[in-house]
């Protein structure tokens, strides 16, 4: 009975701390992730939201520093040369540049594949990187934006003013088609036609993506304007914004049907452009790969601008904490994986011409590498596909001096990409008793010297008058705004 009574109790007292046992489950402690997993945060230094709000809405409102003015009135005297050399051109003829024939596409042609190809950083970052929801986007996607809309400006003087008489180039039916009483159309199966329904669609699209953006941060600067005129501007472009739920609403639908419209126009114009070359019979020239290799030439080169004006601009305005190194960082990665994309197009190039078994096509590439313009060609090399592999290494990608000094030579090797492949594709003919050498005048190289100022008198006055950085969406990504942390409201750990 002992036994028996004594089982029972042990098997009351174990039933019993088993019971307790499901009835007080352990406490699970959150532990943080380890050190070498963490992310660097998108915003340094736990700043908090009105800090974002009066360091980028500061840049507009306080008194430009003091390199500005001479910086805008020396871009503002480079712009006034060029279209002083372009009202000369236009007043003399096209035979003040040094094209000829052969090569009868030349320096502006260059200037313009460059230019449009520059803008395409811009529409990448702020479209395809939203629709992918990479959220370190915010910081560099408005100052990319301008540089697109600057640079397709550019890019549209020199077809304009390559077509001679620049005073019917906007005369119907000659690029507008529209129909007139001679019943003159464009030639539509012409791709400079093309051209003009491509970089027009792209321009405005751009222009409404961008301005759709500052909507909100317009409405910032009008309710912290103190001068009646920059509050009537700034009220009247912000369109009545108020902020409320149902501004949202409508913001954000608008904003993505806008990248989804952006995407594809980021793979179809600068193929468009590349089609210029590759429907033509011109050795070097009539290649299907074009259509990809501009497009990723085109990325490449428009992140060397951006980085090119965004590390100066967060060192001269102190932005350290909202353009962080990580930022910096990534883009350095996107011209490592372009530039790659880049250096494979140039080897399969040659390999394809040696592979199809053309003698003009295969003597083509080799003129390029050895002929009269081989210092081009390897400028070209040396720039855009041996400089970008310094960003395997980590230092390289957070030194703020040596990537603006990559930048600065991606930008000049993606210049004379477009150099080697119109000059060097046709000073050479079919001919022998028709080659030649092309040589730019002055007017050629003073034009496009100007045609920086244009681009960089727009930008100055663009960080003038409007903020430089997207401020609501920076807040977006800042701890404060996620309802799950600690700073935006939640209490412990979920």
């Amino acid at each position: 009975m002992a036994t028996a009574a004594t089982t029972a109790a042990g098997h009351g007292a174990g039933a019993k701390s088993k019971h307790e046992s499901h009835s007080a489950p352990p406490v699970l402690k959150a532990v943080d992730a380890p050190k070498e997993l963490e992310r660097e945060p998108l915003v340094l230094n736990n700043r908090s939201m009105a800090w974002v709000t009066d360091t980028i809405a500061g840049m507009c409102e306080r008194p430009m520093p003091k390199w500005w003015l001479p910086a805008f009135l020396a871009s503002a005297g480079l712009m006034g040369m060029m279209f002083a050399l372009v009202a000369y051109l236009i007043s003399t003829g096209v035979g003040v540049w040094g094209l000829n024939q052969p090569a009868d596409w030349a320096w502006d042609i260059t200037n313009f594949v460059f230019w449009i190809g520059i803008g395409h950083a811009g529409t990448l970052i702020s479209a395809i990187l939203f629709l992918l929801r990479q959220k370190w986007r915010t910081s560099v996607n408005r100052a990319a934006e301008a540089m697109t809309l600057f640079a397709v400006a550019c890019a549209g003087i020199f077809p304009v003013v390559h077509t001679g008489r620049v005073w019917f180039a906007l005369y119907p039916g000659f690029l507008i088609p529209v129909p007139n009483a001679n019943g003159i159309w464009p030639q539509f199966r012409s791709p400079l036609l093309w051209d003009v329904f491509a970089v027009s669609t792209y321009g405005t699209v751009s222009l409404l993506f961008w301005y759709v953006g500052l909507i909100p941060d317009l409405a910032t600067l009008r309710d912290r304007a103190t001068n009646k005129i920059r509050k009537f501007c700034y009220a009247l472009f912000s369109l009545g914004w108020t902020g409320s739920n149902r501004h949202w609403s409508n913001y954000e639908k608008a904003y993505l049907i806008f990248a989804g419209l952006c995407t594809p126009l980021v793979l179809s114009v600068h193929s468009i452009v590349s089609f210029d070359f590759a429907v033509s019979q011109v050795p070097g020239w009539h290649t299907t790969i074009f259509p990809p290799y501009f497009v990723a030439g085109a990325v490449f080169g428009g992140f060397g601008m951006v980085l090119t004006l965004l590390v100066p601009l967060r060192w001269l305005f102190k932005l350290n904490d909202i353009v962080t190194d990580r930022h910096i960082e990534l883009m350095c990665k996107v011209l490592l994986a372009t530039g790659s994309i880049v250096g494979y197009a140039y080897g399969m190039e040659f390999f394809i011409a040696w592979y199809g078994g053309s003698p003009y096509e295969l003597y083509a590439f080799k003129n390029r590498a050895f002929g009269e313009y081989w210092w081009a060609y390897w400028i070209m090399i040396g720039c855009n596909v041996v400089s970008p592999h310094f960003f395997w290494f980590r230092w390289f990608r957070r030194t703020g001096w040596f990537v603006w000094i990559i930048s600065i030579f991606v930008n000049i090797g993606m210049w004379f990409e477009r150099f080697v492949i119109i000059v060097t594709s046709l000073h050479r003919d079919y001919l022998p008793s028709s080659w030649g050498y092309f040589t730019p005048s002055w007017v050629d190289m003073f034009t496009f010297v100007g045609s920086f100022g244009l681009f960089m008198t727009l930008f100055l006055l663009f960080i003038r008058f409007l903020p430089a950085i997207a401020i609501s969406e920076v807040k977006g990504v800042m701890p404060q705004a996620d309802p799950h942390h600690p700073l935006g409201g939640a209490k412990g750990h979920h």
